[in-house]
Parts: C-alpha cells; sequence; structure tokens
C-alpha cells in the first residue's frame, strides 16, 4: 500500500483548486473540498508548491493578496474558540471577516490602560486654551456684517423662548446646528479645489476640524442632557431647514456665512457663560464630567461639568475668531486659499 506524506496530500488537494482558477471555473466549489481535508495557512502553501502560484494568492480559507502571518491549526481553532466566547458573552465587539486585512492595532493611553473610544483616538485628543479672550466682538460696519449681525438676533428669539434657562438642552440643540456650517464649507471648498485644480490653503482641513470639534460637543452633551422626543423632531427639521440654507448661502457668499457663523460663536460664548453662571450659583448641579470629556479635552479624572462648559466654551471662541479671519480674508477681496489656515485650531 501506498503511503502519502502530508506533503503529497497538501499538492493533491491544492492542485485541483488552482487549476480550477486557472481554468476561469467558479472557486466555490473547490473550497470545501481542500478545507475538508487541511486548511493550509500562507506559508504551507507557499511552500508546498514550490513557487507555483498564480498571481500571487495562497489559500487561508479565502483568497488575499495582503500578507498574513502564518497561523498554525491550534491557533486558528483558539482564534475561533475565543471568538465563539465573546458571542456568547455578548461582547460589544463586532467581528468581521479579516479578508480585507483591515485590523486596528492596539492603542493604550500614557497609563498603559487600552484606549476604549472609536470616535476619536488619542492623538485627536488637545488641551484648550483657556487663555483666549471671550470678550472679543467683531462690531458691524458694512451692510452685510450689520445683515449677519441681526439675522442671528432674530435666530436667537426663539431658542430663547423654548428653551428659557434650560442651558443643556439648550446647548444640545445648538450644537446639532453649530456642526453644520464647518461641513458645509469644507465640503463646497473641497469640490472647489477638484473643479479648479487648485489647493484650498488648507482651509478644508480647518473647517472639517471645526465640524469634528463641534460634534464631539455634541456628543458630550448628549451624556448629560437626554433629548425628548419632541426635540429629537426638533432636531430633524432644524438641521434640515438649516442645512439647505446654510448650503445655499455659502454658495452665494462665502463671506457673509462666515460672518454669521463668527456672530453665531458669540452668542455660543455668551449662552455658555450663563450656564456657568446656573452652575456656581447652584442652580443646575455640577456633576461629574462624562469619561468621553475627560478623555478628549484632557482633563482630569475628578473633572465636573463646570471643567467641561469651560473648555467648550474656549473652542466657541476660537471659532469665533476662525470664521471672522475668514470672512476678512474675503472683504478683503482675497480667497481663502491666499491665506494660512489655522490648523488643529479649535
Amino acid at each position: 500500500m501506498i503511503s502519502l506524506g502530508p506533503e503529497k496530500m497538501n499538492r493533491i488537494a491544492v492542485r485541483p483548486v488552482v487549476g480550477g482558477l486557472r481554468g476561469g471555473q467558479n472557486c466555490n466549489s473547490y473550497i470545501s473540498t481542500a478545507v475538508a481535508l487541511r486548511p493550509l495557512d500562507g506559508a504551507e502553501f507557499l511552500h508546498s508548491l514550490k513557487g507555483d502560484v498564480s498571481g500571487g494568492f495562497y489559500w487561508t480559507r479565502m483568497m488575499s493578496t495582503l500578507p498574513q502571518s502564518p497561523k498554525t491549526v491550534e491557533e486558528r481553532r483558539e482564534s475561533k474558540s475565543s471568538v465563539s466566547n465573546d458571542a456568547k458573552k455578548g461582547s460589544d465587539r463586532v467581528v468581521v471577516s479579516d479578508y480585507w486585512g483591515i485590523y486596528r492595532p492596539k492603542i493604550t493611553r500614557e497609563d498603559v490602560s487600552e484606549w476604549t473610544w472609536n470616535c476619536f483616538m488619542p492623538w485627536d485628543t488637545y488641551k484648550p486654551d483657556l487663555s483666549i479672550d471671550l470678550s472679543k466682538h467683531h462690531v458691524p460696519k458694512t451692510f452685510m456684517d450689520r445683515f449677519a449681525y441681526r439675522t442671528v438676533k432674530v435666530l436667537r428669539m426663539p431658542t430663547d423662548i423654548f428653551f428659557k434657562r434650560r442651558y443643556g438642552c439648550r446647548a444640545m440643540m445648538l450644537e446639532t446646528v453649530a456642526a453644520v456650517p464647518g461641513i458645509v464649507g469644507g465640503m463646497l471648498l473641497h469640490l472647489r479645489s477638484l473643479r479648479k485644480f487648485q489647493q484650498s490653503g488648507g482651509w478644508v482641513k480647518a473647517l472639517l476640524e471645526e465640524a469634528e470639534n463641534e460634534r464631539m460637543h455634541l456628543m458630550t452633551m448628549v451624556e448629560l442632557v437626554q433629548p425628548m422626543w419632541y426635540e429629537r423632531l426638533l432636531v430633524l427639521v432644524v438641521q434640515g431647514v438649516f442645512f439647505n440654507a446654510f448650503f445655499v448661502l455659502y454658495l452665494l457668499s462665502p463671506k457673509l456665512a462666515h460672518r454669521i457663523v463668527g456672530y453665531l460663536e458669540e452668542e455660543a460664548i455668551h449662552s455658555y457663560t450663563e450656564y456657568l453662571k446656573d452652575i456656581n450659583s447652584g442652580k443646575i448641579e455640577n456633576v461629574q464630567a462624562p469619561a468621553i470629556a475627560i478623555d478628549y479635552w484632557r482633563l482630569p479624572k475628578d473633572a465636573t461639568l463646570r471643567d467641561v462648559i469651560t473648555v467648550i466654551r474656549a473652542d466657541e471662541a476660537h471659532h469665533r475668531d476662525v470664521n471672522h479671519y475668514a470672512s476678512d480674508i474675503q472683504f478683503q477681496g482675497k480667497e481663502l486659499r491666499e491665506a494660512p489656515a489655522p490648523f488643529d485650531y479649535h
């Protein structure tokens, strides 16, 4: 009786698959055959064929052009077992196919503890500049300035009536609006750069960073204030109206759009200052800061709501400066790309 060694058996299992692939046949009919005998990892397959590989492919349960570290059969079984156990325990991790070769490396904090956030990374965090001047105000000079200023004052009226001094809900609502201008401006400047084959001067990145920063304000406020169903409905309506209105406005007059955002940020500073007054007076409880805020702004572990509102107000002051600056550039008859964009300027 002829005895075939493991290497011969591997060749018998794999060659029909490779032959089928070369002949243009469907590989699905061969997968179960190869795996049933013995699933080969990449290194074993390449060694068994001695270089006879079509297109650089190797067999690891699926076909992949990405290099993977060789695993033994025992390691594969242990890996599958751990995934199965996680699923049984109700793990929050999403188990996906490794076919695409997309992996997230283990990320740790400075104290070597595991980084738990997916919505932002350690290099996205920062310590805000709390020394920024909160009293700055752009005095309206031109008709366009006065129009922008009055528009913002009119927009504030329904907010005052609806929320009154419920500053938690008010802040949550305002942040759903405040995150819109940056994404609209960045998107339109991006498309303009593509159409005209021109650099944006860094303004696409700067405006998208602003939008992301405002969104993180919202993610923080949601941890503190849970919106009611009618507030969620209001967000849908306001966001739909404001997005389209600002989109058209930015197409027609970017300098007016940035001026309006600058005045909106001035109102945000005022609102957060009033929020702090109520916290300091005891009308609003100075609760523990959410974990997301502590990590995003690198706050101390014992940070409170007062600390969170203080750093958010500083962010709004920076956004005020950036948008008034952008408007001033265009009022001078220049394009944004002609002036340096404020990177990492929250």
